[in-house]
């Protein structure tokens, strides 16, 4: 998707920006209407820019020096002759604002979003006490239900951006999130026991649990290939998918296995699976780190505004 921008800047400020705009080859279309903002008051500049130019649009509205306001938003489709070809070229990224922004509303600790990884321990809880098929719905549900990659990733968003008050409320989301996760997986499982509906044993015996106790290199790399697809998949704006990188990793059914394991007595097995949850945790975090360090040196080259 390409960008539109909507700038309201103070009006001695505007033809000096409109020059600027002007010169950048990625800005397609360029509009002004003078005194058309309230709040904040001044003039109102629309720009609609290629992706690999959106940086640049918001390095030169900083280096204007002048007090802005921003507005970003994707445009489903340029049509424009003379600019065809830089068009069908145009390339998929996400601006910081917008990564963060995705992150921030995605892991927000909202009773919303407590709710979702309360649902995710449940599935979980079932997942672990379930073998074959009505196991692998269990538990790609729980972690496409769960809203438990993007606070680790801001983290990494956070420390490559240097930005630790991101860092901070990706580390209390994730905490937040994963302790109700926990939580309910471990209640689920104490329910299920006492319905009859599972023994200690259909958990303690299960497959997946000794998977996540002792993980192959096959799995690690499973693992690995995920967090690197979710940095990926976030730093390329293509939302709709991350889901697929959650699954493969095994940091959900790793939470409910402490959670359950916890519920049972079995601190040995809390321990294990700790772990891997520590493992694939640690995992994301180096991954996004390495993709948004590769697309700060290589595509952005700015600090984000804010």
């Amino acid at each position: 998707m390409h960008r539109t921008l909507s700038v309201s800047v103070p009006p001695h400020a505007t033809d000096m920006l409109l020059t600027a705009l002007t010169a950048l080859p990625a800005v397609v279309g360029l509009s002004v209407s003078r005194g058309a903002s309230v709040k904040p008051a001044g003039d109102v500049l629309t720009v609609h820019v290629l992706n690999r130019g959106a940086d640049d649009v918001l390095s030169a509205i900083r280096a204007s020096g002048a007090e802005f306001s921003i507005v970003t938003a994707e445009t489903a489709s340029i049509i424009d002759p003379a600019h065809d070809a830089e068009i069908e070229d145009d390339v998929d990224e996400a601006l910081w604002e917008e990564l963060e922004t995705g992150l921030r509303h995605q892991g927000r600790v909202t009773p919303n979003f407590l709710a979702l990884m309360a649902l995710g321990g449940v599935l979980g809880a079932v997942g672990l006490t379930s073998e074959g098929a009505p196991q692998a719905v269990a538990l790609v549900a729980a972690s496409i239900v769960s809203p438990g990659f993007e606070p680790v990733a801001k983290v990494a968003l956070g420390i490559t951006l240097k930005r630790w008050n991101v860092v901070r409320r990706g580390l209390v989301s994730a905490l937040a999130g994963y302790a109700v996760f926990i939580v309910t997986a471990g209640l689920a499982f104490l329910l299920l026991r006492l319905l009859g509906a599972v023994t200690l044993s259909d958990f303690t015996a299960n497959s997946e649990l000794k998977h996540l106790a002792s993980p192959t290199a096959k799995e690690i790399l499973l693992s690995s290939a995920g967090a690197l697809a979710g940095a990926v998949i976030m730093a390329a704006y293509r939302r709709s998918v991350i889901a697929g990188a959650l699954v493969a990793l095994a940091i959900i059914p790793a939470a409910a296995a402490m959670g359950m394991a916890l519920a049972a007595g079995r601190v040995d097995l809390a321990v294990q699976a700790l772990e891997r949850f520590a493992l694939d945790a640690a995992l994301i975090v180096v991954a996004g780190v390495l993709v948004f360090g590769v697309k700060q040196l290589t595509v952005h080259r700015r600090a984000p505004l804010v």
